[in-house]
């Protein structure tokens, strides 16, 4: 009897361990808000050098252009990736410092607080002190175009005597179109296509064997990771801002600062940056 309370204590502690690490893991429940983690691409982004002046550039829409639904049964009615592709957008251009982009997404909200404002100044006759909108010089084009799922699946596992372990994992790629635009002729001055993998992986170990008559040890554990989408999409959007950076500065489209940066380490990786073959 005591060898049969002492199994039922551990049991009773090995769960209560279970549950504590299932609720609490890595004492994520309840953490605060951070910043949203960014990626290498971001680094590289923030250290281009400056050109001599900042391009107005406009973005009216960065859509979803690939039609991928979540899979059953997360969602039958979610996206795949993020709708927000436009809010991405504006971020790396202004982080870039080679573009200041114009709020045009909301230009219908942006005009008719000018209405008001008008409206005001006109009652007081200083209707002529509210200064016209910036025009932009380069249309920002293009989207999201592609996500593939499941381009790469693999596995490894072992089991002996009802002990084991076994590792899974998936590759996924969202790609990306980027084109500038000019405004007054319609010429596309440059176009990006990028890509950026999206790994997941999950890791199981479990044990499910007797250890005496009528005595069954079953326990398992595990642990996944998944890459998040938005991560990849915002990765892949930055390189397509870098690389439009550098197609500009190469065909003279856009000038440096310091023409010295020509040889720039990150305009030397991105122009040097083997196109990968399937």
């Amino acid at each position: 009897m005591k060898v049969i309370s002492t199994l039922m204590a551990a049991g009773l502690l090995t769960l209560s361990g279970c549950a504590s690490v299932v609720t609490s893991y890595d004492h994520l429940e309840g953490a605060p808000a951070t910043l949203t983690p960014r990626t290498e691409t971001y680094k590289d982004l923030t250290q281009l050098p400056k050109p001599t002046a900042p391009v107005l550039a406009a973005v009216y829409d960065f859509r979803d252009q690939t039609g991928q639904y979540r899979p059953s049964p997360a969602s039958t009615f979610s996206t795949a990736v993020t709708q927000g592709g436009a809010a991405m957008l504006s971020s790396a251009l202004a982080e870039s410092g080679w573009f200041v982009p114009l709020e045009r997404v909301g230009l219908q909200n942006l005009l008719t607080e000018r209405r008001i404002i008008r409206a005001n100044l006109e009652r007081i006759g200083r209707e002529n002190e509210l200064s016209s909108l910036n025009a932009a010089r380069v249309l920002l084009e293009g989207g999201i175009i592609a996500y593939d799922s499941n381009m790469k699946t693999g596995g490894l596992g072992a089991e002996y005597f009802g002990i084991g372990a076994s590792g899974e994992y998936q590759v996924d790629q969202v790609t990306v179109n980027l084109r500038a635009v000019d405004i007054a002729t319609g010429e596309v001055l440059g176009n990006v296509t990028t890509s950026k993998t999206i790994y997941s992986h999950e890791i199981r170990a479990g044990v499910y064997r007797f250890i005496s008559f009528q005595r069954l040890l079953e326990a398992e554990a595990g642990y996944t990771h998944n890459e998040p989408v938005q991560m990849a999409v915002m990765s892949a959007i930055e390189s397509a801002v870098i690389h439009l950076v550098t197609q500009g500065v190469d065909r003279g489209l856009w000038a440096l600062q310091n023409p010295a940066d020509i040889d720039h380490e990150v305009f030397a990786a991105y122009r040097d940056a083997p196109v990968p073959m399937l």
